[in-house]
């Protein structure tokens, strides 16, 4: 048997995960950047739920993510905050009708398909592989890691918690198992 190119075979993956999505948005008559934002929203914590980090994140232009924020806001998506401290920094939240839609477009048999066949087939650290290769794209890419807080090298565990040694803030449970734009990897 021939050996396979593992860059072949994550582009067919990547394909065949934008196809569905694509398929879902138009379902739910969303674009897919309508989802990539709801989904990042639900998943980044409170260094990254602003507009410049989502910019970041997708690799898009200010442009491009001002106007789609604008197009989830009015649909009742997505709200944006003032911050407390600095009121020119905007943080962004995901509303509980732009969860619903993001749950709506996650229901898909290919990737219930794909869990099964990682689970049946007791694949040893394969996470650790997803995660290494990631880890060497971005780096070539020189982009930003965006990874969980918790693989942090910032990432500290106290006696009462977590706390984020680049801030010196504590970090709540729910910060730590999301992703951050200060991410450094170990």
């Amino acid at each position: 048997m021939e050996a396979v190119d593992v860059f072949d075979l994550i582009e067919r993956m990547t394909a065949l995960i934008r196809s569905e999505e694509r398929k879902k948005c138009a379902e739910l008559g969303l674009q897919p950047v309508h989802l990539q934002v709801l989904d990042y929203l639900s998943r980044c914590n409170r260094y990254s739920d602003t507009p410049a980090a989502l910019t970041n994140y997708l690799g898009m232009t200010r442009g491009t993510v001002s106007q789609t924020l604008l197009l989830l806001e009015k649909k009742g998506y997505v709200k944006k905050t003032a911050d407390v401290a600095d009121r020119r920094v905007v943080h962004l939240s995901l509303l509980p009708e732009g969860e619903t839609m993001l749950q709506q477009a996650r229901q898909s048999e290919l990737f219930k398909q794909a869990a099964v066949i990682f689970k049946e087939n007791k694949f040893v650290n394969h996470e650790m592989i997803f995660v290494k290769a990631l880890m060497a794209l971005q780096k070539a890419n020189r982009s930003q890691s965006f990874g969980l807080c918790k693989t942090c090298q910032h990432f500290t565990t106290l006696p009462t918690g977590f706390q984020c040694n680049l801030t010196k803030e504590l970090l709540s449970d729910s910060d730590s198992e999301k992703i951050c734009q200060e991410h450094n990897i170990l």
